[in-house]
């Protein structure tokens, strides 16, 4: 096996942790500024139509969906947080891992902070959005936002082709062979041959008297 060694499970939450606490605080910090400088439902034109900043308050999901179920997105984010915390403290020791969840965690919990302490009141908060790109989506979204649907992309990526959570990668068919080879388990039958084909057993002659 190649490569650095998986992380301390401690090593892992402590990244995890920091990402989180970073992504949260650049969250509510933006989220704080938009509330204090923008004007509410007006478009601000930051660069054309390329970006634009439209303050509202969201008590749906994307596309202003579920928007009189406002506490069934509560519960979700907190499940996803708990989740992630879960694996943090009992199965995460990938560096990619680590970073991937540590940016996810602070973007829900970004959101989940929102639905917690925002009016109109516990739990059925709504969401702080103020970012716009009309020629990527339609929707308004904020930095958790960003965090979370990247960070999606990224584990789905991960669980395809990256690093187990453990750290450890799969293995290819060709090491495993390798493997079973220099401990003596490869398959039965095999037998290494001369380079001049005669492999036949000891007193076996090839003509007969």
């Amino acid at each position: 096996m190649t490569g650095r060694a998986p992380l301390r499970q401690a090593a892992a939450g402590i990244i995890i942790a920091i990402l989180a606490v970073l992504v949260l605080a650049a969250d509510q910090f933006t989220k704080y500024l938009a509330i204090e400088n923008l004007p509410p439902e007006e478009p601000v034109h930051v660069i054309g139509d390329f970006l634009i900043f439209y303050l509202i308050r969201n008590s749906g999901a994307a596309f202003s969906l579920g928007e009189n179920v406002t506490w069934v997105f509560t519960i979700a984010l907190a499940v996803v947080a708990v989740v992630i915390v879960w694996l943090a403290a009992t199965r995460v020791k990938s560096r990619l891992w680590a970073v991937a969840l540590g940016l996810l965690l602070g973007g829900v919990l970004g959101n989940l902070t929102d639905r917690l302490f925002r009016e109109p009141g516990f739990a059925v908060g709504h969401v702080v959005d103020f970012i716009n790109t009309p020629w990527l989506m339609p929707a308004i979204y904020n930095v958790a936002d960003i965090f979370i649907v990247s960070m999606m992309i990224a584990i789905a990526l991960l669980v395809l082709a990256g690093p187990h959570l453990d750290g450890t990668r799969p293995r290819k068919e060709d090491d495993k062979a390798k493997d079973a080879a220099a401990d003596g388990t490869a398959e039965p039958g095999a037998r290494s041959s001369d380079t001049d084909g005669t492999d036949a057993p000891a007193g076996a002659s090839g003509s007969q008297d």
